[in-house]
């Protein structure tokens, strides 16, 4: 027998205690409490990414398509801490019909096949991302003014072959220099080169080179690089600029990094200009990788005892003992300096890392 009396006007009794019309507090910085489940954003366009302007990303969609155009996008709020470069692959959301004043949205960036970095400085560890997903690196030089520097070059070949890319070479201006002394400090190394003059600009030969392919440019300011990427692109209209007669250097004219489709009746291929450097850190890079530059010499380097560094002082080093039996040629002499000197650079780097 119950307590409860079985009386029809039970439920009214307690009808006060129902939790029907529980109120409570609301989230103070929501009307939704936030969750750390992000959407699939099955929907989304891959595309291009051509230049980055203020926080906006220049993004081709559909890409070699009659659909293909040309979007303005900013960056999902999740990415912020994601560094989106020019030739990413991005994935975009919202309006992406590339309609004047519309904005789409990147929300992810497609696994990258390659990453082409350089520090400030050779102790700086903050890396400064230049572009993504290219395959090729063609290194702008001049002649002559403002003179060539071998060991800049050699810091290109470093950072391209760090990253996976093909190392190409264009020497500008020789028609105020002979190149040749400058070129066979290269000697032995995989490295295509091209010559350039005033009035003999080898376009054709150097764009058949690029179709098919993803070609970041770089150089030393004052080379010619803008003016080489204008001949190759002439819709670019990069800014191109002098070199200073007092003090030798080049003044800077491309600000931003920039993909630019290249075109011709053999084929397609993209153009990233860069912003002219003076000087290309390499604290990012794996001491282990420089030797990869020196094609010649890794060959020697082959027969060297396990962990050597290569450096003068190194014990049984087959480069140094090689040097000493006059095995290499003067190149290759000149060549073993370049090395050395930038694994001097990070042996110097980690003692004066803390704790040491």
């Amino acid at each position: 027998m119950s307590w409860l009396d079985d009386s029809d006007d039970l439920d009214d009794e307690y009808e006060e205690y129902d939790e029907s019309d529980i109120r409570t507090r609301p989230n103070p910085k929501a009307n939704r409490p936030r969750t750390k489940r992000r959407p699939a954003h099955d929907d989304a366009q891959i595309g291009r990414v051509l230049g980055v302007d203020r926080g906006r990303y220049t993004v081709m969609i559909g890409e070699d398509t009659a659909e293909e155009r040309t979007i303005t996008a900013a960056r999902a709020r999740e990415l912020r801490r994601t560094p989106i470069v020019t030739g990413d692959r991005a994935r975009v959301v919202g309006d992406t019909s590339g309609d004047e004043g519309t904005l789409g949205r990147i929300v992810g960036i497609v696994d990258r096949t390659s990453l082409l970095r350089r520090s400030a400085d050779d102790t700086d560890q903050v890396e400064r991302v230049i572009v993504a997903n290219a395959d090729q690196m063609l290194v702008v030089v001049a002649a002559a003014d403002p003179e060539p520097r071998e060991r800049l070059v050699d810091r290109y070949l470093v950072a391209a072959l760090d990253a996976g890319i093909r190392p190409l070479l264009v020497v500008t201006k020789t028609d105020l220099a002979d190149p040749s002394a400058f070129l066979s400090h290269f000697d032995g190394l995989d490295l295509r080169v091209f010559t350039s003059a005033r009035d003999e600009m080898p376009v054709d030969e150097i764009g058949e080179a690029l179709i098919g392919h993803s070609t970041v440019f770089v150089g030393h300011s004052g080379v010619g690089k803008s003016t080489l990427v204008n001949a190759l692109v002439p819709s670019a209209l990069r800014a191109t600029g002098h070199v200073n007669q007092v003090t030798g250097r080049g003044r800077h004219t491309s600000s931003s990094t920039v993909s630019l489709r290249y075109e011709s009746a053999a084929g397609r291929g993209w153009v990233i200009d860069t912003p002219g450097v003076r000087s290309f850190g390499l604290g990012h890079v794996d001491p282990a990788n420089i030797l990869a530059a020196f094609t010649e010499l890794a060959a020697i380097a082959e027969q060297c005892p396990r962990g050597c560094t290569h450096l003068p002082d190194a014990p049984d080093c087959a480069l140094i003992e090689a040097a000493e039996r006059g095995e290499l040629s003067e190149t290759g002499m000149a060549r073993l300096d370049s090395l050395q000197r930038l694994l001097q650079t990070f042996a110097d780097k980690a003692e004066q890392a803390p704790g040491r």
